[in-house]
């Protein structure tokens, strides 16, 4: 077992996006080398409704996979291929974008929103890909309860517990609970991009303390070793995944691999031929 260190931190900015959302950036177009495959993290937080009704209204993407992970909340969705939804309280939507799709996303007043959204990227083969969803309600992801933890397996494998399989990047994540002064060990695999999010509450690494809404990129290994400090709990996300080591051509809501194909990814939605 070789345990992975602390490599860096980005620590979480407040940011409004959508029509008006007040959200953490965690992770965006600075990251992206370092991160790799993954682009984007934000994080939701808010129990004042006024900070995120305004929601995501219609927008395109291209060349992405969108991961939304509710821990508490209400998200409706709607796209232009006549799709349309809700994620609730322990469930997640893996939107792949591929080739091309316009969809909105508007939450609903609850008592909190708590959760993230990731950008996952797609391989140079797979950009053009066609548009589907992936909706993990929240009997399908695996939990596991040990004394002082509770792993929520959504994607990967911890023990001989799996959760889902993603249609592309075989991306990991571990939603993980733990009592204060408990610690974990988690398995990843050693080529592998592992990142820690804290979600809520500090976390203790190498008897290091880091602070919630820091995303935590690990040195190679094949364990990553989080405890909670004595006298808090914590929830964080531990994600993993292959980088791909290509270009990143990204403006806005579009992930490609050239400038010559992000041009043309906009041109062809400024004359109505973006959905294919």
């Amino acid at each position: 077992m070789k345990t992975r260190h602390v490599a860096s931190v980005v620590r979480g900015r407040p940011a409004i996006d959508g029509a008006g959302v007040h959200l953490t950036r965690v992770l965006g177009l600075p990251n992206v080398q370092d991160f790799d495959p993954f682009l984007m993290l934000d994080s939701f937080d808010a129990t004042d409704p006024k900070l995120y009704l305004a929601g995501f209204p219609m927008h395109p993407h291209r060349g992405i996979e969108t991961i939304t992970y509710l821990i508490h909340g209400e998200l409706a969705h709607e796209d232009s291929l006549g799709n349309k939804g809700l994620i609730t309280d322990g469930a997640s939507q893996w939107m792949t974008a591929g080739s091309g799709i316009l969809h909105q996303e508007m939450p609903n007043a609850t008592e909190r929103l708590l959760g993230f959204q990731l950008w996952l990227n797609l391989p140079q083969v797979e950009k053009m890909t066609e548009p589907k969803y992936f909706d993990i309600l929240p009997e399908d992801v695996k939990v596991v309860e040990e004394p002082g933890k509770v792993i929520r397996v959504v994607a990967g494998r911890y023990g001989e517990t799996e959760g889902v399989k993603p249609h592309h990047l075989q991306a990991s994540i571990f939603d993980v609970s733990l009592e204060p002064g408990a610690e974990i060990d988690l398995p990843v695999k050693e080529d592998e991009t592992a990142f820690v999010f804290l979600i809520l509450g500090d976390a203790v690494i190498d008897r290091e303390t880091y602070s919630e809404k820091s995303a935590l990129l690990m040195k190679d290994g094949d364990t990553v070793k989080v405890q909670a400090p004595e006298d808090q709990a914590l929830r964080f996300a531990l994600i993993a995944g292959p980088p791909l080591h290509e270009s990143v051509a990204w403006g806005g809501p579009i992930v490609m691999n050239t400038r010559e194909e992000l041009e043309h990814a906009f041109w062809e939605l400024r004359n109505g031929r973006f959905i294919k």
